[in-house]
């Protein structure tokens, strides 16, 4: 065990209703950070892996969601992980770095030597114990966690350049017009408490020059619509970009999975990877067929204590069978979400799909999509108790709570 002096705090931002429209309708239903992928919680993964940093003193999650929200589930997880876990909620929105800084009372309280900060809605492994070890030899105010994607995707997130003997932050652009690099930003951070300073600067700059600005009334009328709120403080722009090539940032590349979870589609992608790791973090999560009188499980398998299937059923890869969901005779599932009190009736097919809460698919019938995850329609989606009659196909489609389909639909949303 390290010294008192080397405590860590880990904050994880879970955002709020507002964001994450693009998740509906799951997130219709539950905060898009408790959506279920591989059985756990979203936000799960990340606390998780937060569990395995040396002396970790406590785990915030910082948003804008009601804290009756979050209140179940942080007092089960505290108590599963036996790590403290605190909800904290934003009254307003002040960016990554902004709203780090609103609660820094609370995250300097167990006087930590390093803050950990992840975005909820970033699939990866979570290398944080070996990013920690790299951030101390560096000796910078921060290290990035960073990938290599493809130079047509690169533009979609921030580009950075490294020094690739010394790994310090030379140049970062967010989401740029042009091609910078095929390194990225991961949103995983670790920081020193001097990053409060650094976020403390920018507050002051930007008060600094609202003071010194003298404008008409008109004037003051259109700045004040165009310009940023002096509280609002963005991670990205406002931190990284500024402070890079000055050696107070370093990066730490992995060379593991990464992906960003914006779409339903992209949480099945997300499940899978999710699954597979189980096989070495948690293979007891994980299904097996190797008894007569269970379901044949092919590849990844999560099912829930309380789920029933069928012996007769075939399951896998990639399935995720949440609480109390029931799994008909001879019915197929590959590649779907299945959650809670779904009813998968007698030789039902469910492939690249979600399936919500309290919702049934009927006998023979077929839930299908094409598996293209970043597609609009890529996956089929079905919302809470959403009724798929005997014998009707749905193909490539979405379908909004509270509907009973009784004729086969394809390549439709239906509202």
């Amino acid at each position: 065990m390290g010294s008192t002096d080397e405590r860590v705090v880990a904050v994880i931002m879970v955002g709020g209703p507002t964001k994450g429209t693009r998740f509906r309708p799951l997130s219709l239903n539950v905060p898009k950070p408790l959506f279920p992928l591989a059985g756990q919680p979203m936000v799960h993964h990340p606390i998780s892996a937060c569990r395995r940093i040396p002396n970790l003193a406590q785990i915030y999650l910082i948003g804008f969601y009601e804290e009756r929200e979050f209140a179940l589930y942080v007092s089960s997880i505290s108590n599963e992980l036996r790590v403290p876990v605190r909800y904290l909620r934003e009254e307003k929105p002040r960016g990554s770095a902004g709203g780090l800084y609103s609660f820094r009372d609370y995250i300097l309280e167990d006087n930590p030597s390093h803050i950990f900060l992840l975005n909820c809605d970033v699939c990866c492994s979570f290398p944080l114990p070996e990013m920690l070890d790299a951030h101390k030899i560096y000796g910078g105010m921060g290290t990035v966690l960073v990938i290599k994607v493809s130079a047509e995707s690169a533009h979609q997130f921030g580009e950075l350049v490294a020094d690739p003997i010394t790994k310090e932050l030379l140049h970062y652009t967010e989401k740029p017009e042009t091609f910078v690099s095929e390194l990225i930003n991961c949103g995983v951070y670790v920081f020193t408490p001097a990053i409060f300073a650094a976020i403390q600067d920018v507050f002051m700059q930007r008060r600094g020059k609202a003071e010194l600005r003298r404008v008409t009334s008109f004037e003051a009328l259109q700045s004040a619509t165009k310009s940023i709120p002096a509280d609002y403080v963005r991670l990205d722009q406002d931190i990284l970009s500024p402070l890079a090539g000055k050696k107070e940032l370093y990066t730490y590349e992995t060379l593991d999975f990464w992906e960003q979870i914006k779409t339903p589609g992209m949480s099945l992608k997300c499940s899978a990877l999710y699954l597979h790791q189980f096989r070495y973090t948690s293979p007891h999560l994980l299904a097996s067929g190797n008894n007569t009188k269970r379901a044949a499980i092919t590849g990844d398998v999560y099912i829930h204590p309380s789920a029933k299937v069928h012996p007769t059923a075939k399951i896998g890869p990639n399935v995720s069978i949440s609480a109390n969901a029931r799994i008909g005779a001879g019915a197929r599932l590959i590649s779907c979400i299945i959650l809670d009190d779904v009813e998968i009736l007698e030789n039902a097919v469910v492939i690249h799909a979600i399936v919500g809460w309290k919702s049934s698919v009927g006998k023979w019938s077929r839930v299908q999509g094409g598996g293209d995850y970043n597609a609009k329609l890529g996956v089929t989606i079905l919302g809470e108790s959403v009724a798929v009659e005997d014998e009707v196909v749905v193909i490539n489609s979405i379908v909004l709570p509270n509907k009973t389909l009784n004729g086969s639909v394809q390549e439709e949303i239906i509202l």
